[in-house]
């Protein structure tokens, strides 16, 4: 997710950095840090202090205590939060922790957040057995001191002592769950960086497939409109030859056959220009799907013959062959009408069921007979065919000319919507 997304906001909180702590921590930290230095102040001027005033160690705890808070507020900063932190950085975590533990005689409950606080850096350098101890280490020290404290009685001193306990305990719980969310989040973040790369290399390959699919059929088609221009050119040929032979002997003859040679030049042009419109490529533009058909059907506008397109139903996403094989039903039905049909009135109509794309050309022609296996529609046949569809083509009785054909589709995700 962004930057800008509350869950990355919330998640950089509790970010394990190794070279610092998380946000929470430090906010924490600072805060407490700020208390326990009041609470000593308070204490200098002789206010709110749980110290017997006559007790000998109360000057010394008092000092230490204060004095203390340089090297926390210090070493905070520079502490190490991670396993493989070197000699000395563990040695700085080493000497705040010691520290840390200082004020607790005269911090109060300030001083017992700083500790489980403290915990933290623990757990985090030296593992949660190493903040077990440090937790174990802080509660015999705060029940020491308290014992040692003439204004405290034994169930105060056990008191404070089992809620240091308690903090401390809590504090592990809550840094292990924070550890665990943290890598909870970096694991997210690396499977999401993971998956973009991955979506982005089928991307790519899905183009390139695409590229190559639509190259074979290009260079298929262009095998296609040789053999059919070939075969224009060599009755164009034998025509010429006879006029020649024919001129002198049978000249009404040898014209003959130059008016049918140049009839069929024009027709040898006509198809070229159709094989023309028909080798341009499948994404016209950019454009896939029902844009690439309607593309398709407009393209031929102007060759003779009305060509309206229709669609019915939301487009598939479906795979680059099954889209390749109804662009080229498409293309030769309307081919096929305006080569042989002599209609002015073509229909074609694309309906999306969902589970299969049903595509039907409908000229007003002449119609053609044997038209179910001629004009090159056995090859499109077999491919619809391969892909466990079924092509019709037939001339109805009414006339003209129907191509149809049911193409099952696989959708790969949200279907898209007709253009």
């Amino acid at each position: 997710m962004s930057d800008g997304g509350t869950p990355r906001d919330l998640s950089r909180w509790i970010e394990f950095s190794g070279s610092g702590p998380p946000r929470v921590l430090n906010v924490f930290f600072w805060g407490t840090a700020m208390l326990v230095l009041a609470v000593h102040v308070n204490a200098i001027l002789g206010e709110g202090t749980t110290i017997a005033p006559d007790w000998v160690l109360a000057d010394g705890l008092l000092a230490s205590g204060l004095l203390s808070m340089v090297p926390i507020c210090v070493l905070w900063p520079l502490l190490a939060w991670h396993r493989s932190a070197s000699a000395p950085r563990k040695a700085a975590s080493c000497v705040f922790l010691f520290s840390a533990l200082l004020p607790l005689p005269i911090g109060g409950i300030a001083a017992v957040i700083l500790v489980s606080l403290s915990i933290g850096n623990a757990a985090a350098v030296f593992g949660m057995a190493g903040g077990i101890g440090y937790a174990a280490s802080a509660t015999l020290f705060a029940l020491a001191v308290s014992l040692a404290n003439p204004a405290l009685s034994l169930v105060n001193a056990l008191a404070s002592s089992s809620v240091m306990l308690f903090l401390c305990l809590a504090m592990l719980v809550v840094f292990g769950a924070l550890m665990q969310a943290w890598r909870r989040a970096e694991e997210t973040r690396r499977l999401l960086a993971e998956l973009e790369r991955a979506h982005g290399e089928l991307r790519r390959y899905a183009e390139r497939t695409r590229e190559l699919t639509v190259a074979e059929e290009r260079a298929r088609m262009a095998r296609e409109m040789h053999d059919s221009i070939g075969h224009y050119l060599t009755i164009v040929n034998m025509g010429l030859a006879n006029a020649q032979r024919f001129r002198s002997a049978r000249p009404d003859d040898a014209w003959q056959e130059v008016s049918d040679a140049q009839a069929l030049t024009q027709e040898a042009l006509a198809d070229a220009r159709r094989w023309v419109r028909a080798l341009k490529p499948l994404q016209l533009d950019g454009r896939a799907g029902i844009e690439a058909m309607r593309a398709l059907a407009q393209s031929f506008s102007g060759a003779g013959a009305a060509v309206r397109f229709n669609s019915l139903g939301r487009w598939p996403d479906t795979d680059e062959a099954t889209e390749l094989i109804c662009y080229r039903t498409l293309q030769e039905g309307i081919t096929n009408a305006l080569r042989h049909s002599d209609a002015d009135r073509i229909e074609a109509v694309v309906d999306c069921t969902g589970e299969e794309v049903d595509l039907s050309v409908i000229d007003n022609g002449g119609g053609a007979a044997g038209a179910a296996e001629g004009f090159g529609l056995s090859g499109l046949r077999e491919r619809v065919e391969e892909a466990g569809g079924r092509l019709l083509a037939r001339s109805p009785a009414e006339g003209g000319f129907e191509l149809v054909a049911s193409v099952p589709v696989e959708n790969r995700g949200a279907e898209r919507e007709p253009a």
